[in-house]
């Protein structure tokens, strides 16, 4: 082997561990013994030179060089799966639509589409920012998008309300983050009563659960600012017209975390999710449903 080269098959444990929390998780998910996978973890550590995954009271956390091979590992194993799917004749030819809920990975989503369109170059993509709502409810009918990813709130009962609306099953779970409260790194305290809240319309999963956290814990808010969808509310809060909720991955470098003097109620972590394909779809969606999801999570 390659002294300067990673193993593929170690890669797709570590980012298996990664996506699953635990060594044991992980094993279950990918059908190998707790021990065969701690080995391989061990294997790509003493590879890298380094410490990639730390225990934590959440589960295996990367160490800042395993954030950074976490980036190297999906890439190197979509591109893998890519090339032998080439040489199976699996060749994505056509047009694809896709609907993404604004909240997933604002500031890179586009690095993520553009990765996979130079793996697909024969692919024509056509993308729609949409509200997890609208795509849950249009998704069987194929009509607006091939295929959607949702945000979903964990306090929901995710397989009950995927069969209210038609689905088989719930879909694929590919990332899970915090909800957090946001504000401007320059809004000074105290903020005040009642609260300036920023917010979405009535129809966002997130807006509903920030009123109801709010009104739960009688906590006094006012309506600051109203945005359309989360670039918006990125803007109103880095501006400083008030707080809100949003995912991780969604703060901006002028936003941070409110502090825990202003004594906010907790949140719960968002999911989010590939939906479930329809029964009539070509192989087409199929396989680049496959695609993406290897580059979503």
């Amino acid at each position: 082997m390659n002294a300067r080269a990673f193993d593929l098959t170690q890669l797709r444990t570590f980012i298996a561990i990664h996506d699953a929390g635990s060594i044991s998780a992980a094993a279950e998910q990918i059908f190998l013994s707790q021990s065969t996978v701690s080995e391989q973890l061990q294997k790509l550590e003493a590879r890298a030179g380094q410490s990639l995954l730390v225990r934590s009271r959440k589960g295996m956390r990367p160490t800042p060089a395993g954030t950074r091979l976490l980036s190297y590992a999906r890439q190197i194993s979509a591109l893998s799966e890519a090339a032998f799917e080439d040489l199976q004749g699996v060749l994505l030819d056509g047009e694809l639509r896709i609907a993404i809920t604004d909240y997933y990975r604002p500031h890179d989503v586009g690095r993520v589409l553009k990765r996979f369109t130079s793996l697909y170059p024969r692919l024509r993509l056509h993308v729609s920012a949409m509200q997890s709502a609208q795509i849950e409810r249009t998704a069987l009918t194929g009509e607006q998008f091939d295929v959607g990813l949702v945000l979903r709130l964990m306090n929901e009962d995710v397989g009950r309300g995927a069969k209210a609306l038609g689905y088989r099953t719930p879909g694929t779970l590919v990332r899970r983050e915090r909800l957090v409260w946001a504000m401007s790194s320059t809004l000074a305290e105290p903020l005040g009563e009642p609260l300036p809240l920023v917010t979405l319309p009535p129809s966002c999963a997130l807006q509903s659960l920030v009123l109801g956290v709010l009104e739960r814990h009688n906590v006094p808010y006012r309506i600051s600012h109203s945005a359309a969808g989360v670039a918006g509310m990125q803007l109103a809060l880095g501006a400083g017209l008030g707080i809100s909720c949003l995912n991780e991955s969604a703060l901006t470098p002028d936003l941070v975390v409110c502090p825990p003097s202003l004594g906010l109620p907790s949140l719960p972590r968002a999911e989010f999710h590939l939906l479930p394909g329809r029964a009539d779809e070509t192989d087409l969606i199929r396989h680049a449903r496959n695609a993406l999801l290897r580059l979503f999570a």
